[in-house]
C-alpha cells in the first residue's frame, strides 16, 4: 500500500512519509491508494480486545512499514490517560445510542487522534531518516490546538504552533491552550476566524522561502490538523470499536445497519465514519449535523459549495468553519478517483469561493449523506430537554447532533439503530450549557454547572483558573508568517 495525493494520484509516498509530510507537496491530502479488507476473523477477535489492542491492529492494516507489536505499544501509551477504560464510551440516552469521546486529557474527541499522532509521527521520522525538528503548525476552532498542545507537549523532535480565531472559542478552551505547559510549544491568537487561521497556515505551508529557511535551521513543517492522514487513521477505529461494542451490548445484531450522525464542521470526523463502512462496518446513514454555519448541510442537499456566506460564532465554535479542508477527501473517493477533477473543484473554492460537483459525484454523495443544520435556539432547547427527560448532558455540539438526528428519523421514517457522536465533555462550554438550562452564567461557571446537575467537574478543567497564563499574542493573518519565523527558531 502506497499513498497518494488527492489533487494528483501519480504522486506516491510511503504511510511514514506521508504522515511525516502532513500536506501533499501539490496542496492536497495524502490517503491510502486503496482500502485494506477486512475479514469476519476481524470483527470476532475485535470483540476480545481492548480499545487500545483494536487501535493497533486496525491501523496495521494502513500502515505496512509498522509492525503489530510496535503499534500496540504506541496505542497502549496513546490511551493509557484517559478515565474511562472503555477510551470511547458507548452510552444509552433514550432510544439512540451515544459514543462519548471525551474521556481524553482535554475532554474533546480531538484527543482520540492527538495522544495517537505524536507517537505516529515521531516513529514515522526515524522510518524515513528525517532528523529534522519537526515544526507542526496547527489552526484549531478549539479543540484541536488543545489535545495537540497536550500530545507534542515536550516530544522529542517536535515543535508545535497553535493559532486560534480571537473570540472564537469558550473561556475553558481558551484557557486551556493559553496556560499549556510544554517548552516546545507555542501559542497566538488570529484577528479573524477559524477559516482565516486555517488559510492562513495553508499559505505558509505552500512558501518555499520560508520552507528553505527552516530548512538551513533543521526543521521543517508538518501539521496536526485533520488534513494528516495520521490523524484521520486513528478516528476510523473508534467508528469500528463502537459498532463492535453495541453488539456486545446488544444494542444491535451482528450485520444489523445502523445510522451514525455526526456533529462536524471540517468533515474530518464524519469523514472517519464513511472510511469505517468502505471497510465493513454495516453503516448506514451518515448524518452530517451543522450549526449556523450550515455550508456543508448546503452543500449535500445542492452539489454546490459556496463559501460565501456570513460567518457565525455560536455556542458551538469547534464547528464555526466555512472550508470544510476533508471534503477533499470524500470527494476524491466519490469522483472515482479523479484526481484532476479534485483538483479543480479546490482551485475554484480558493479562486472564486464556490463550486459544483457534477451530477454523478451529487447523486453519489447524497446516497451516502444527510445533512441539516440546527441553530443556536433549537441547540439550547435541546441540551435543556435532554437534561429535564434524561439527566443527561450535551456540550451544544452534541445538542446539535442530537436535534438533527432526530428530525433525520421523523422525516426519513428510517427506525434503524441510531449512533450519535458526543465530541466533547459539557463542562468546557459550562456558560452556553447553563444558559440553555435557564441559569445565569454569573462566576465560575463549571463549579455551578456541577452544583445544579450533580455532574464532576473534569479536574483538569476545575484547575484552570489557577494556571498562569504564557501566551497573550495576537496578530493579523498576514502576521502569521512572522509568528512561525521566530517560534521556528526558538
Amino acid at each position: 500500500m502506497h499513498y497518494i495525493s488527492t489533487r494528483d494520484n501519480t504522486l506516491k509516498r510511503t504511510a511514514a512519509q506521508a504522515i511525516a509530510q502532513g500536506l501533499a507537496d501539490d496542496g492536497g491530502l495524502f490517503l491510502p491508494s486503496q482500502l485494506p479488507n477486512f475479514t469476519p476473523e476481524h470483527w470476532q477477535t475485535f470483540a476480545q480486545m481492548t480499545y487500545a489492542q483494536r487501535a493497533a491492529n486496525i491501523m496495521a492494516l494502513f500502515l505496512p512499514e509498522f509492525s503489530c507489536e510496535e503499534l500496540e505499544i504506541l496505542c497502549a501509551k496513546a490511551y493509557s490517560n484517559f478515565n474511562d477504560p472503555a477510551v470511547a464510551k458507548v452510552v444509552t440516552v433514550g432510544d439512540d445510542c451515544l459514543l462519548e469521546l471525551w474521556h481524553g486529557p482535554t475532554h474533546a474527541f480531538k484527543d482520540m487522534a492527538l495522544q495517537a499522532l505524536p507517537h505516529l509521527l515521531t516513529a514515522s521520522l526515524r522510518k524515513t531518516g528525517e532528523t529534522r525538528t519537526a515544526c507542526i503548525l496547527v489552526a484549531t476552532s478549539g479543540d484541536t490546538g488543545i489535545a495537540a498542545m497536550n500530545g507534542f507537549r515536550d516530544v522529542d523532535g517536535t515543535k508545535a504552533m497553535v493559532f486560534y480565531p480571537q473570540d472564537g472559542v469558550s473561556a475553558v478552551q481558551q484557557l486551556q491552550m493559553t496556560t499549556q505547559e510544554g517548552e516546545n510549544l507555542g501559542v497566538c491568537a488570529v484577528k479573524g476566524n477559524f477559516d482565516d487561521a486555517q488559510s492562513g497556515i495553508k499559505t505558509i505551508f505552500a512558501d518555499k522561502e520560508l520552507q528553505a529557511q527552516l530548512s538551513a535551521q533543521n526543521c521543517f513543517f508538518s501539521s496536526a490538523n485533520s488534513i494528516n492522514w495520521g490523524r484521520v487513521l486513528p478516528q476510523i477505529v473508534y467508528y469500528i470499536s463502537a459498532y463492535v461494542d453495541m453488539v456486545e451490548q446488544d444494542k444491535l445484531k451482528i450485520g444489523e445497519t445502523f445510522n451514525i450522525c455526526v456533529p462536524t464542521g471540517n468533515f474530518g470526523n464524519i469523514l472517519a465514519a464513511y472510511y469505517a463502512k468502505q471497510l465493513g462496518a454495516p453503516i448506514g446513514k451518515l448524518l452530517c449535523a451543522s450549526n449556523q454555519n450550515d455550508v456543508l448541510t448546503d452543500f449535500i442537499n445542492s452539489g454546490t459549495y459556496d463559501k460565501r456566506r456570513d460567518f457565525y460564532t455560536t455556542v458551538s465554535p469547534s464547528m464555526d468553519i466555512l472550508i470544510s479542508s476533508n471534503l477533499e477527501r470524500a470527494l476524491y473517493a466519490l469522483s472515482n478517483n479523479d484526481s484532476k477533477a479534485v483538483k479543480n473543484w479546490m482551485a475554484q473554492l480558493k479562486t472564486n469561493g464556490h463550486y459544483t460537483v457534477n451530477d454523478d459525484v451529487k447523486a453519489k454523495l447524497q446516497e451516502q449523506f444527510y445533512a441539516a443544520a440546527c441553530d443556536e435556539a433549537t441547540t439550547k432547547a435541546t441540551i435543556a430537554d435532554i437534561w429535564a427527560r434524561y439527566q443527561y448532558l450535551l456540550d451544544p455540539h452534541t445538542a446539535v447532533g442530537y436535534n438533527v438526528a432526530q428530525g433525520y428519523k421523523a422525516e426519513a421514517g428510517d427506525n434503524a439503530p441510531m449512533l450519535i457522536v458526543s465530541t466533547a465533555s459539557p463542562f468546557k462550554f459550562a456558560g452556553a450549557v447553563l444558559s440553555a438550562l435557564g441559569e445565569g452564567t454569573d462566576g465560575n461557571h463549571e463549579q455551578a454547572l456541577a452544583a445544579l446537575t450533580g455532574w464532576q467537574v473534569p479536574e483538569s478543567i476545575a484547575k484552570l483558573a489557577d494556571k498562569k497564563i504564557r501566551f497573550t499574542e495576537c496578530v493579523a493573518v498576514n502576521e502569521m508568517r512572522g509568528v512561525v519565523e521566530r517560534f521556528a527558531a526558538m
